[in-house]
């Protein structure tokens, strides 16, 4: 029930809460098609299909804000205007659903359903509850799934990460949700929202503690590099990079939990309900077991990539071979399948997942997930991008280094917005270090806060990955990660701007 309509929610609001929502998905149905007519009647000075691509973006955005038709239906009707538009041809358009990352998103989807049908989650879940002084409050249990999910980004990929964290927070929100309000709806508590947004704003900030934590972060690195001849150690990049994303995370943690405060600060009871139920848990079941083993499995793959690295550098043959074969589409798929052939009995032919239990994961989040990518690489491929990039940075005229880091870091957060944090960087950094040599300045300042502007996306469910999982729980509403995403973007800007000015010149680079 993750993309519900009005009349499927309407029991569970106010009537203060229902008359916004039908003003809202009501005039959704005017405003995107109007916005995306507006934009393609502005815009003549574009070829053809930039200006079809921009107005289908318009379209998009503003649907998906709205909510006048389920989320997946708007992002695989944008695909379908691409088409009938002449913006690109249908191959190219629905081509992006082979990428490695839809595979991802379905295999670790598989798992996480066989964690939750057999309780693995929950056991995960009271695992990590019962550390000191955490169930007893709302603040302290956000606070420390923050810091888990996003140490584990520095060294696995932000999307894996949450995956694999999503059913284990969906057990805390389960736990604590009577705790928290007797009887409500968790899909409908302040604190259920603020675990979800932790989980995926944290994994896209972690993920820039190391070069490894995010491709974008190795293809930005290396665009520097090829440019400006400038090597980033590894630990020459941490050093930059920890102070930002501990100063970062401390924002979030302050303003998440402003704008989503959890309807009550100190839990009653709690610790003594889950030391009770964890050592009702009792031993490990067939399904447990073998749902662990799958899980282990993608973990270890996952971490190996990271593990070499460390061991051996980013940058020698060993890593990139791990990394070119260790794929984490690959990965999740493997680790997926070994619940068809783990038994639970074997004599009866009963194994840890059947088919038809794997078919109900939420194919609605990975259908919007793959029309992301579609339109990200068509904001590339039609030169949009770039020429929206060029446009605004001749439009502003800036030629200071402040002036470029932050026209920099904000058109890396906007474009990341809209399109994969990947396509981002791939096309704001070779526009930005021409612009920054021309000017006379350090181009690698600027490129590498684009890098950092790029894993900056935290409006909307297509933005990054882990924003799409987390959507995909049906505890976030869209205008509270709109209203979240915006304040963090806004933040997020000042704090890498001043931060890569700060540290790039204590590490030697400024």
């Amino acid at each position: 029930m993750t993309y519900r309509t009005l009349d499927e929610i309407r029991e569970t609001l106010s009537p203060a809460e229902e008359r916004f929502e039908r003003a809202r998905r009501t005039a959704g149905l005017a405003l995107a098609p109007l916005g995306g007519l507006a934009v393609f009647l502005a815009t003549p000075g574009l070829t053809a299909d930039q200006r079809g691509l921009a107005g289908i973006l318009t379209f998009v955005i503003i649907a998906w804000i709205t909510e006048p038709i389920p989320i997946p239906v708007t992002a695989t009707l944008g695909l379908a205007l691409c088409v009938l538009t002449g913006v690109a041809p249908a191959a190219d358009v629905f081509g992006s659903f082979a990428s490695s990352t839809i595979f991802l998103f379905i295999g670790s989807f598989i798992i996480a359903e066989a964690m939750m049908r057999h309780g693995l989650h929950r056991r995960f879940a009271f695992r990590m509850l019962s550390l000191p002084g955490v169930a007893t409050s709302t603040y302290r249990t956000i606070v420390v799934f923050g810091v888990t999910t996003m140490l584990l980004s520095a060294f696995v990929s932000n999307t894996a990460t949450t995956a694999m964290l999503l059913p284990i927070a969906l057990g805390v929100v389960a736990t604590l949700s009577g705790f928290v309000a007797e009887g409500a709806d968790p899909q409908r508590l302040r604190f259920a929202t603020a675990v979800m947004l932790m989980l995926a704003y944290s994994a896209s900030i972690g993920g820039l503690l190391t070069p490894i934590g995010s491709p974008p972060n190795l293809i930005g690195r290396g665009l520097i590099e090829e440019a400006t001849g400038t090597t980033i150690p590894f630990f020459t990049w941490m050093l930059i990079a920890v102070p930002i994303v501990l100063v970062m995370f401390a924002v979030l943690v302050v303003v998440l939990l402003w704008l989503n405060r959890p309807e009550t600060r100190r839990i009653e009871g709690a610790a003594a309900y889950i030391a009770g139920e964890r050592s009702a848990l009792g031993r490990f079941s067939p399904g447990e077991r073998n749902t662990l083993i799958a899980f282990g499995v993608a973990v270890t793959l996952w971490v190996t990539p990271g593990v070499v690295a460390l061991i051996a550098g980013d940058d020698s043959d060993l890593y990139r071979g791990v990394l070119r074969h260790v794929d984490e589409g690959v990965v999740a798929v493997l680790a997926a399948a070994l619940l068809f052939v783990l038994p639970i009995d074997w004599r009866a032919r009963r194994f840890t997942l059947t088919w038809n239990e794997a078919v109900r994961i939420d194919w609605g989040t990975i259908l919007l997930f793959g029309a992301g990518i579609a339109l990200g690489g068509l904001l590339t491929d039609t030169g949009l991008a770039e020429t929206v990039g060029q446009n605004v940075a001749s439009l502003l005229g800036v030629s200071s280094l402040l002036g470029l880091t932050v026209l920099a870091t904000l058109v890396a957060i906007v474009i990341s917005e809209t399109t994969s944090n990947t396509a981002s960087v791939g096309i704001v950094v070779p526009i930005i270090l021409p612009i920054a040599a021309a000017a006379g300045v350090n181009p690698l300042i600027p490129a590498l806060a684009a890098v950092f502007g790029a894993s900056y996306g935290f409006m909307l469910p297509v933005s990054t990955p882990p924003n799409a999982i987390v959507y995909g729980s049906g505890m976030v509403p869209i205008t509270k990660m709109v209203r979240s995403g915006v304040v963090f973007d806004l933040i997020g800007a000042v704090v890498i701007v001043a931060g890569v000015m700060l540290m790039a010149r204590v590490a030697g680079l400024g």
